[in-house]
């Protein structure tokens, strides 16, 4: 058993010791800006809006709220949410 440990702990210890390969950098974050469609309120839901929407916000995708929809809480740089109502008006445009 105390051969295998210190088996173990050289083969750790030779491995941190190897030449780590150095990282590469990460593609810059795309963040999404509803400020730049706030204008789509009142507008119907439909995808030429929502391609307006996706090139005007720098968004990569789009969530449409509906009321009572379910939604996860959690919260994406990347994605606009178009929340409408049940008539599909968009009421209110915010980024996550």
């Amino acid at each position: 058993m105390i051969r295998a440990l210190t088996l173990l702990a050289l083969a750790a210890t030779a491995a941190a010791c190897a030449p780590q390969k150095k990282a590469e950098p990460l593609p810059p974050m795309v963040e999404c800006d509803a400020n730049r469609v706030q204008d789509l309120k009142g507008k119907q839901r439909s995808p030429a809006i929502e391609a307006d929407a996706l090139a005007r916000s720098g968004a990569k995708r789009v969530r449409w709220i509906a009321p009572g929809s379910a939604v996860t809480m959690d919260f994406r740089v990347d994605r606009l949410n178009l929340h409408v109502d049940a008539a599909g008006t968009i009421t209110d445009a915010r980024c996550g």
